[in-house]
């Protein structure tokens, strides 16, 4: 297994903590319809994960206006990272094809010219077919659901244990926050909750992504708990100054 696997750890690819919405539900209580049709964002330096609340430094011009057209409307993006975050201008070519449909909490124009937004993910999905690529891309999309446990005792079992793991890690961790292990002993959600862990981990954009594309529940749920287990026993052999510290690194559209 990579041995980059953290909670929140120090690396490139997760230097910010994603925030914990109001509500778990992914659809915060409304039931707002997803579109065929979607104006596509791609992100540099993250996945996006159902449920999950992140702010986005939007600096290019096609995404800017994306953003724009989209917060006029029903405020949906199709979300979806880059390949290579080096790519200054990404074409269709340099996306991955699954996704999380998000929906623009607030926009804020700042005075470089740039726009900020909060998004929050709702729904995985599927590129199917682009339709545009200008002023910039949109895609017909196909939502994907997630498959539930069907067994209520397995899915007990893999909450509790995600719990335990990622709990440990924090205490062991000198530099996260107490309040981290409280927020998560109370997410009841349990696939808010393996969204939320799966977002925090210092995986690369890959191995994230992998875990954003799985279908199955049992390994969807398993998978965050394994390398919970193992970022444990790396983190009780690093020395203090290299355990596990929050940061403030932005993410960039």
């Amino acid at each position: 297994m990579n041995k980059n696997y953290f909670l929140n750890g120090p690396e490139d690819e997760m230097e910010f903590m994603p925030m914990i919405p109001l509500h778990e539900d992914n659809d915060s209580g409304d039931e707002q319809m997803i579109p065929t049709e979607l104006p596509l964002l791609p992100l540099r330096n993250t996945v996006l994960f159902p449920g999950v609340v992140i702010p986005i430094t939007v600096g290019r011009d096609k995404s800017i206006k994306a953003v724009n057209d989209a917060y006029k409307t029903d405020k949906l993006v199709g979300v979806l990272s880059q390949k290579d975050s080096l790519v200054e201008e990404p074409t269709v070519s340099d996306l991955v094809e699954i996704g999380t449909v998000a929906k623009i909490l607030k926009l804020i124009k700042m005075p470089d010219g740039g726009t900020t937004v909060i998004i929050q993910g709702k729904k995985r999905f599927k590129v199917d077919e682009i339709t545009s690529d200008d002023p910039y891309c949109k895609a017909k999309i196909s939502s994907r659901s997630d498959e539930e446990l069907k067994n209520e005792n397995d899915c007990d079992a893999m909450v509790s244990s995600i719990k335990e793991w990622a709990g440990q890690i924090i205490q062991l961790s000198p530099n996260l926050p107490s309040e981290a292990t409280i927020i998560l002993r109370n997410i009841e959600n349990p696939a808010f909750l393996i969204h939320f862990v799966s977002s925090n981990l210092n995986s690369n954009i890959v191995e994230k992504q992998k875990l954003l594309e799985i279908q199955t529940a049992f390994f969807y749920a398993i998978l965050p708990c394994s390398c919970l287990k193992y970022s444990k026993a790396l983190t009780r052999r690093l020395p203090y100054h290299e355990n596990i510290s929050p940061s403030t690194k932005t993410v960039l559209a």
